[in-house]
């Protein structure tokens, strides 16, 4: 007799007829769970639904046209950036982040400040339209253009789309969706699949744009298959940098860069841009600058921004030492240690080694090493860096320092800020005569040198 239950992999949704504990597609343990089996004749095609499609004809490339206004503009600029200039018509944007940080917020704002004549539909599936309306009232926001949607059935919802034909389109959330088609509880990986599927089909035919939010797992990756960020054009990550500062980054980008962020303040009206960032990551003191402190002037996208490097190194109690950094790769910073020990003969093999930005920021420009460096070295000898001097630059296993681009823009940032003075890569020419005073060096050696005096 042919069994009515099949085992799912829930990373995967590779599917066995028995339990294993171990699924052999991902490398998922314990991720199998028995779900009800789907006779074939029944069961979606993969990747959509099993409705019949018109077959598609191939076109010349050269004979393929594009045309102005290709892109929406969000009305919120710090959107604008991250996205490349604007929403793209007809493209998908997957936005994950932890629960409470302001996902459904940012979408409420961005629907009512789009640049569009066209209707925006917002699908709710976790919220009520009351519960959406006082949200609204408590952001202050209102559009007539919005028309609100609360259903999760994947159906019902293309139905809607055919009348309403949106310009722009709000699921939150995608793991509140499910179709009849799929025998499976919402949230599920197959329901995840066929319900982005279709959604971003609808989409690209209609030159609609669509948004999905999503939940993330514990971990801070976004929950469900692998498979729904390779099917829509962009992957936004909305994270928590401090107790008001949220950033929002695109991880995967059909249409423009992935390197820049987005700062947002959340505020009792809601989501607020953070027009200046340079000096956001910054702490302001009265009196000296304590021992370990390093302000690195770092690119973030295209614009500079002034980060406060902190380094803690304190004799390791177990006899083992370890290192401590979760905003910088931790890699990086036992690299900058040996470098020191290397060169400089400053024992740290022994020493915890603690590592922390100002701001809760995530660093991963390579200029931040000399800062690091520099940061150590001060919090294992006890001697603060000068007041309002700067620090950037690559270095080397060798303990060269080795150039980093836009040195020009990264000097005028320092003295907009008030620091006079910026150590980083020797041969440096052509810097502002208004940016802060430039100071290279070649080596380790040479730049503790030039910050500490001859102290090493």
């Amino acid at each position: 007799m042919k069994s009515k239950t099949i085992f799912e992999c829930s990373g995967c949704g590779h599917q066995e007829p028995r339990w294993l504990g171990r699924c052999p597609e991902c490398g998922t343990w314990n991720g199998f769970t028995e779900v009800p089996a789907v006779d074939a004749p029944g069961r979606p095609a993969p990747g959509g639904s099993s409705r019949e499609k018109k077959a598609a004809l191939p076109i010349p490339l050269s004979s393929i046209e594009t045309r102005d206004g290709m892109r929406l503009d969000t009305g919120i600029g710090e959107m604008n950036r991250v996205l490349g200039g604007g929403l793209m018509r007809g493209s998908s944007v997957l936005v994950g982040g932890e629960p409470g940080i302001g996902k459904s917020t940012l979408m409420l704002q961005l629907a009512v400040r789009i640049v569009t004549p066209g209707r925006s539909l917002y699908i709710s599936g976790e919220e009520s339209p009351g519960q959406l309306r006082m949200r609204a009232e408590r952001l202050a926001v209102s559009s007539p253009r919005i028309e609100v949607l609360a259903e999760t059935e994947l159906t019902a919802i293309m139905q809607v789309l055919e009348q309403v034909k949106p310009v722009l389109i709000i699921v939150d959330s995608l793991q509140t969706l499910y179709t009849r088609e799929v025998n499976a509880l919402p949230g599920s990986v197959n329901q995840i699949k066929v319900c982005t599927q279709e959604l971003v089909e609808w989409a690209r035919s209609r030159g609609s744009g669509l948004l999905l939010v999503a939940h993330v797992t514990k971990e801070g990756a976004i929950a469900g298959p692998k498979l729904v960020e390779h099917l829509v054009d962009t992957v936004l990550d909305f994270e928590q940098a401090s107790a008001e500062v949220r950033t929002l980054q695109a991880m995967k980008n059909r249409f423009g860069s992935v390197d820049e962020i987005g700062f947002f303040r959340m505020t009792e009206t809601g989501l607020a841009e953070v027009a200046d960032a340079s000096s956001l990551f910054l702490t302001r003191r009265e009196g000296e600058i304590p021992a370990g402190v390093a302000v690195a002037p770092l690119f973030e996208g295209s614009r500079a921004l002034l980060i406060e490097i902190q380094a803690l190194a304190v004799p390791a109690k177990s006899g083992i030492s370890r290192i401590y950094s979760d905003r910088i790769d931790s890699g990086r910073v036992a690299r900058m240690a040996a470098v020191l020990e290397k060169h400089l003969g400053l024992h740290l093999a022994d020493h915890d080694i603690y590592v922390n930005v100002a701001g809760g920021i995530r660093i991963a420009e390579v200029g931040v090493e000399l800062p690091i460096a520099l940061a150590l070295y001060s919090a294992r000898v006890n001697l603060p860096l000068p007041a309002r001097t700067a620090v950037i630059g690559e270095v080397s296993l060798t303990g060269e320092v080795r150039p980093v681009p836009g040195l020009e823009k990264r000097s005028r940032a320092c003295s907009e800020l008030g620091f006079e003075s910026l150590i980083g890569p020797g041969g440096a020419e052509g810097l502002p005569p208004d940016g802060a005073a430039y100071t290279g060096v070649v080596l380790v050696k040479e730049a503790v040198r030039a910050v500490f005096g001859d102290s090493d």
